[in-house]
């Protein structure tokens, strides 16, 4: 009976990454420990290996598409690497209690960010599109050519600002990887429900190339968080097996209805998926104090 209720969690949970690129720890966790009886600590540790799975499978899956970011997606990976350790290490120390309660403050702030901030990228992304299209039907002055007068003041002029803009993305990815990877270890939910908004907010990524990336990036952290607790694994297989093995079937189907949707119907969907297990956590948490 056991064996079933983990296939069926799994399979939601599956599903939720193969569409959205991230929040199957957010639900993994829970389900873990509401419904199938783990404590804090070891449901964490599951959801690492369940999500880390299911998001290697969902990288596989996107290997002839266009829909990860490489560059990104290896250095949000390789940042987090250390991080992530260091999570795992404290994940240890902290109580049960500190652990539910910090998932489920986390899970909501992200969500209101996703709300507020997914709406105004929309609107800039068409804004930028429309420009964009006025400048190449002629609605406003061209940009010297490369062979005109002033050239070489221009590329001058340009090449500071380039090189500035190559600075703060690096920035960017090294400050979002870092805490990417420290909650993932930490709070053992693979880190997609972060770094899907990281991409998107952060790094300007379409919904769909921050869905495919974040899986990457999922696979980096979950490796690494798993290194971290080697010696300390308590992992009840008759649970994980078929939680796992039916997740990677739906995220396969996950990614089919993926396809489907707009960026900013899965931003929608992916915010009040985060609110409503926030909100679930955090009542549980504190009725359990």
């Amino acid at each position: 009976m056991t064996g079933v209720l983990a296939g069926a969690l799994g399979l939601v949970v599956g599903l939720v990454i193969g569409t959205l690129g991230g929040g199957g720890g957010v639900l993994a966790v829970p389900a873990l420990v509401y419904a199938l009886g783990q404590d804090a600590r070891t449901a964490t540790t599951g959801s690492i290996v369940i999500v880390g799975i299911i998001a290697a499978v969902g990288v596989l899956a996107r290997l002839r598409g266009r829909t990860i970011d490489w560059r990104t997606g290896v250095g949000f990976g390789i940042v987090g690497v250390p991080t992530a350790w260091a999570g795992s290490l404290l994940n240890r120390a902290v109580p049960q209690p500190v652990l539910l309660l910090s998932f489920a403050a986390l899970t909501l702030a992200i969500a209101v960010l996703m709300l507020v901030k997914g709406g105004a990228s929309a609107q800039q992304a068409d804004g930028a599109a429309v420009a964009e299209t006025g400048a190449v039907d002629g609605g406003g002055s061209a940009p010297p050519t490369a062979g005109g007068p002033g050239s070489a003041g221009a590329t001058a002029v340009l090449a500071a600002p380039a090189r500035l803009s190559v600075a703060r993305r690096v920035g960017k990815i090294v400050a979002a990887g870092s805490v990417v990877g420290f909650l993932t270890g930490f709070l053992g939910v693979g880190g997609g429900f972060l770094v899907v908004p990281a991409l998107t907010m952060l790094m300007g990524l379409s919904m769909p190339a921050a869905i495919g990336t974040s899986l990457l990036v999922l696979t980096f952290n979950s490796i690494s968080s798993l290194g971290a607790r080697v010696g300390h694994l308590d992992l009840d297989w008759a649970v994980i097996g078929p939680f796992a093995a039916v997740a990677v079937l739906g995220a396969l189907g996950g990614k089919l209805v993926a396809d489907r949707m707009s960026g900013a119907a899965l931003n929608r969907t992916f915010a009040g998926l985060l609110v409503v297990v926030g909100l679930f956590v955090g009542v549980q948490s504190l009725l359990a104090l």
